[in-house]
């Protein structure tokens, strides 16, 4: 086998065709590139060939492909044609060409010329036509240490912000999302007057699912008095601000915010406004203006909100020890149990009904049940690293166990370690 490492193109042509025992005719026949240019480049006299060319060489190497488009790129200068390059890489999204991408991309930041900040530009707006968004984000970091290395404060600033929109959709790592989106606030600044407000929003909108409920005040309403337009992400913003105030039973300014909040025009409003009041009056314990609303918005609201309201009855009728409701509403999961788990508020909600489902299971003493509801809680709470409501949940195993003096069989602690080890 042919060592091509650290070769030149015209070493790894020549190499190639003399181990595949290839006449230039026949390397004609398989690329299509004529006999007098395979010549030339392979006695060095075309120091950078056609793109195009070396492509169709590579396509016929496919396990040297990627060693071809490397020492090809090394050598590359020429900035239009290393755009060519990376739009190949992207367009065709072979994962075993995606290191290249960094590389073309230093190219491409590195290259003579033109100005730093103006390759920068071209390579960030290059990435706003890129549909993957694993390798946007490849390109996002190019741009990032590229930038940070240089002292280019504005592409540092522009680059974290937007890989940071991205990764934040990811449920496994809200929490480092949060803790990275932080390092934006010290190139604020550098950022256009959108961009803040889009940050400040999105990075709310994190916090709250995060857990972050005070950041998530603060984040939101910085946010807020910047954005003058009524728009959509203000909307959600004054939605979760207005959810972290009721977690942080501040009663107060959830009534006052939802005041404001019902005046936006989106068709999620009305629906979460009613909720969302129905909610308030139940953690005020006033139940007797509470449960006749939450249980008329469980007929009547989109399943979407569904399993809010189930939640928040199962806790009352908990706590009334209103067993029969509670059963009551169990028959009826199909009605409000999500299709689709695909979000951090409703993957914790669910998790908070099946946690419920198995306490009421232990208090009617069906510890398989129960357990087994509560293995479904942690399912699904894992699906967002909710690790301390995960951790409540193995909590209520052991200790309903240990109250009710019965010891916890193997088939259920291997149970327990497959769903808490579960990726």
């Amino acid at each position: 086998m042919v060592d091509i490492k650290y070769k030149t193109i015209s070493d790894i042509i020549f190499q190639l065709r003399k181990e595949n025992n290839l006449t230039y005719s026949e390397l004609e026949g398989r690329t299509g590139v004529s006999r007098s240019v395979l010549y030339r480049i392979e006695h060095g006299e075309t120091k950078h060939p056609e793109f195009k060319t070396v492509k169709a060489i590579a396509a016929i190497y496919p396990t040297h492909s990627k060693k071809i488009m490397e020492s090809y790129i090394q050598d590359e200068e020429r900035i239009d044609v290393l755009f060519e390059i990376l739009s190949e890489i992207v367009n065709k999204k072979e994962e075993e060409h995606f290191s290249l991408v960094s590389m073309v991309a230093l190219k491409i930041l590195q290259c003579p010329q033109g100005e730093t900040e103006n390759n920068l530009d071209e390579l960030y707006h290059f990435i706003e036509i890129v549909n993957d968004n694993t390798l946007k984000v490849i390109l996002y970091k190019g741009i990032i240490k590229y930038s940070r290395e240089h002292g280019v404060m504005k592409y540092l600033a522009k680059g974290l912000l937007q890989k940071h929109l991205i990764e934040r959709l990811n449920l496994k790592r809200l929490e480092k999302s949060f803790q990275e989106g932080q390092e934006i606030l010290h190139y604020i600044n550098f950022l256009s007057f959108e961009e803040q407000i889009t940050f400040y929003l999105r990075m709310g909108l994190l916090a709250f699912a995060a857990k972050k409920y005070e950041d998530c005040i603060q984040l939101c309403q910085t946010g807020i008095v910047m954005e003058k337009n009524d728009t959509e992400l203000k909307a959600r913003a004054y939605l979760a601000m207005i959810n972290s105030y009721l977690i942080l039973k501040n009663y107060e300014e959830v009534e006052r915010n939802l005041d404001i909040f019902e005046k936006f025009n989106y068709v999620f409003v009305p629906e979460s406004a009613k909720i969302t009041r129905a909610i308030t009056k139940a953690r005020k314990k006033e139940y007797d203006v509470a449960l006749p609303l939450l249980q008329k918005y469980l007929d009547e609201l989109s399943r979407n909100y569904k399993i809010h309201i189930a939640d928040e009855l199962f806790e009352i009728y908990l706590e009334m020890g209103d067993l029969n409701a509670c059963e009551k509403l169990i028959q009826r999961e199909e009605d409000f149990l999500p299709v689709d788990i695909n979000g951090p508020q409703i993957c914790k909600a669910v998790g908070k009904y099946y946690l419920h489902k198995g306490e009421y299971q232990f208090i009617r003493g069906f510890i398989n049940e129960g357990i087994q509801g509560i293995m479904k809680s942690m399912d699904s709470y894992g699906k967002v690293n909710a690790f301390k409501e995960r951790e409540e949940c193995m909590n209520k195993i052991v200790n309903y166990c240990i109250r009710s003096g019965n010891a916890i069989e193997l088939k259920h602690l291997l149970l327990m370690k497959e769903v808490y080890n579960r990726k």
